[in-house]
């Protein structure tokens, strides 16, 4: 297994875009991260990135993006999306099966719809198909706080939203110490992510959404709320339902099968041989 772990970037308009890459496979799996990418971008955490995909590196070559470095004010989910879409296009990648979380998943959402020759399958991990009231208020909230720049509230919120009781009580504590090394130069990104998400609403389209489709969340989400699957569930016409029970918007790090579920999904939709 070669792991050919790379940190890259691709220019974009009048900026770039970091990726990460890692794995030798023939098969690109692309991954779109959330909210966080705002506060720090994957440039040069290759080697950090790389360690849940073990697994997947024969099979595929996988690529984590984060959003281009300079964002316009007003920047849209759907503006995103078409940046997501051009910087494949440009590292070569015509077809690939895509993984979003979180915000992710709305940019997935997207490019699922409006370049659905890009898309062999769609993975959309702890998302929504808009901006439902359990997401404005979660996200209006950390806006607020990156605006008064109270980084401490910031990261121990997000915490608070994203993992379960039983990993809170664990981790508590360290949360603070963690927002000590965490705290951005300045906020524009975060909240030019942050506000794209409040303008986000696909529900009208979700049905141009060919592609097969596996749909992971938890049912104790306090970021996305629980009524999003089911949304997504009825809309998509080709699409599998996963829910974790116990867990929320977290569950991609807390639930142990969950790349498992991951690459057996990937390797279902595996391409002939002579494509």
């Amino acid at each position: 297994m070669s792991k050919n772990i790379k940190n890259n970037s691709v220019k974009i308009g009048n900026t770039e875009m970091y990726y990460a890459s890692f794995g030798s496979g023939s098969r690109p799996l692309v991954i779109l991260p959330g909210l966080s990418d705002g506060l720090a971008t994957v440039k040069g955490k290759a080697m950090l990135l790389y360690h849940p995909y073990k697994k997947f590196l024969n099979d595929f070559t996988v690529y984590m993006f984060s959003r281009k470095n300079e964002m316009p004010e007003g920047y849209s989910i759907r503006d995103m999306a078409r940046d997501q879409a051009e910087a494949m296009k440009k590292i070569g990648i015509e077809k690939a099966i895509l993984m979003g979380v979180s915000q992710g998943g709305m940019v997935s959402q997207y490019i699922a719809i409006d370049y659905p020759e890009m898309i062999e399958a769609l993975i959309l991990v702890v998302t929504a198909p808009y901006a439902n009231d359990v997401a404005t208020g979660a996200v209006s909230s950390w806006i607020d706080m990156a605006e008064k720049g109270d980084h401490l509230s910031l990261m121990v919120d997000t915490a608070e939203k994203m993992y379960s009781d039983k990993y809170l009580e664990k981790n508590r504590k360290i949360f603070p110490v963690m927002a000590r090394f965490t705290k951005p130069k300045d906020y524009t990104r975060f909240l030019r992510n942050a506000n794209a998400i409040l303008g986000f609403d696909a529900r009208d389209e979700l049905s141009k959404i060919f592609c097969p489709t596996l749909i992971i969340s938890g049912d104790d989400d306090n970021t996305v709320g629980n009524d999003a699957p089911y949304e997504f569930e009825k809309a998509i016409p080709n699409n599998t339902l996963y829910i974790y029970k116990g867990l929320g918007h977290s569950l991609f790090e807390e639930a142990k099968d969950f790349y498992d579920r991951v690459l057996d999904f990937c390797l279902t939709y595996e391409q002939p041989a002579d494509k």
